[in-house]
């Protein structure tokens, strides 16, 4: 048994103090300190007043460390994962492109094959896949070259690695892809859109659970048009936030917590491989992205992904809104756990989960990261 002493722990939306976590692989106990008898546990870690949490959930990540998901290469994968591991980040979904079928399945092929291995970082939770089936006008950084109407049979040999898909729901076929989709658990996310307030609605009522990048590459919000942002703000959709100050004025985020109920709230990175890099150029998907000053841009100007650490997106959204520090640490744990279908194992400390585990400071630095029980970054003088 092992025992993390002397933290603050953040257990069902509280921050406890004089606690103490038990856990091995898995969670435990979190047990009153006069309860604890030392000598009775193999490892202890003083936190020496800093924050316990849940291990951090990233479902839209691309890239990171100058790796990409799309590399199609099992080293690749492996110091993505390594690498967040860093930030606080023990599962994460890869996120793919709009590039060519084939590109996309060797992907998901590769996935599945990393989703069994052991590794020394974060856990591969399965695939987001962000295209092919999205708007041309509102691609983003994709490459419209290839996409496509939405067709159920190009995935369906994938269903056991896919965990979100961002779809456009007024491409033909859409609502019955979409109803398809959920139907086989996978969570429907909308994004690179040009649907109507009304479309998105129908979505929603067809299966569609989520919103990829708010804001981002949709419909925006007009008194006469609500469009793709009316329709998240105003149905229960889970909403993805890209809290790097740059895809959105930090006002915005205030706007989100008055409006959204906080259940609904996601915070990603949609990092690209030039996370934790050096400014330059990098390549997303095939196409050439300007990295300056954390900003990723295509040659016309289109935002193209981010440099976000996770850690880094939930201390600007604390810093930035009215928001308390123990109601934002949901948005990066048991809010995506819940998104992706997967709180019965990871997201919160309770008993029986696995033991992911970050310990940081109220800038939301990391000290330590545990996965399942082992140590597997600590922050060194």
């Amino acid at each position: 048994m092992k025992a993390i002493i002397n933290g603050v722990i953040y257990k069902d939306h509280q921050l406890l103090k004089d606690k103490i976590l038990l856990y091995d692989t898995k969670i435990k106990a979190v047990i009153d300190h006069t309860k604890a008898v030392i000598s009775d546990y193999d490892e202890i870690i003083d936190a020496k007043g800093l924050f316990v949490l849940p291990g951090f959930i990233d479902v839209h990540i691309h890239g990171y460390g100058s790796f990409d998901t799309m590399d199609d290469s099992q080293l690749s994968l492996s110091k993505i994962s390594e690498g967040i591991i860093k930030n606080g980040v023990t599962s994460f979904l890869p996120t793919t492109m709009t590039m060519s079928e084939e590109h996309i399945h060797k992907a998901l092929r590769r996935l599945r094959h990393m989703k069994t291995q052991c590794h020394k970082g974060a856990r591969i939770l399965g695939a987001h896949i962000e295209g092919p089936f999205i708007s041309k006008d509102y691609k983003g950084a994709q490459n419209d070259e290839y996409i496509t109407t939405p067709n159920a049979d190009l995935l369906m040999e994938y269903e056991d690695v896919i965990k979100v898909i961002t779809i456009a729901p007024e491409m033909d076929h859409a609502m019955s892809f979409i109803e398809k989709m959920a139907m086989k658990g996978v969570t429907v996310s909308i994004g690179h859109t040009g649907a109507e307030y009304e479309t998105v609605l129908n979505a929603y009522d067809h299966g569609a659970k989520g919103i990829t990048h708010i804001f981002s590459a949709m419909t925006g919000l007009h008194h006469r048009k609500p469009g793709c942002v009316g329709a998240a703000l105003l149905q229960d959709f889970y909403c993805e936030i890209i809290a790097d100050n740059i895809h959105m004025n930090p006002a915005m985020y205030d706007l989100l917590i008055k409006i959204k109920k906080e259940e609904h709230l996601l915070l990603v990175t949609d990092c690209m491989r030039a996370g934790g890099m050096l400014d330059g150029q990098y390549d997303l998907g095939g196409q050439k992205v300007t990295v300056q000053d954390g900003k990723c841009v295509l040659g016309d100007g289109t935002l193209a992904g981010s440099t976000l650490k996770l850690n880094r997106g939930l201390r600007n959204f604390i810093h930035q809104t009215s928001i308390d520090f123990e109601k934002a640490v949901r948005f990066v744990t048991e809010n995506p756990a819940k998104y992706i279908n997967s709180f019965e194992y990871i997201g919160s400390l309770d008993h029986g989960k696995f033991a992911d585990i970050v310990i940081v400071n109220e800038q939301v630095d990391v000290f330590y990261t545990i996965k399942e029980g082992e140590v597997l970054y600590e922050k060194k003088d």
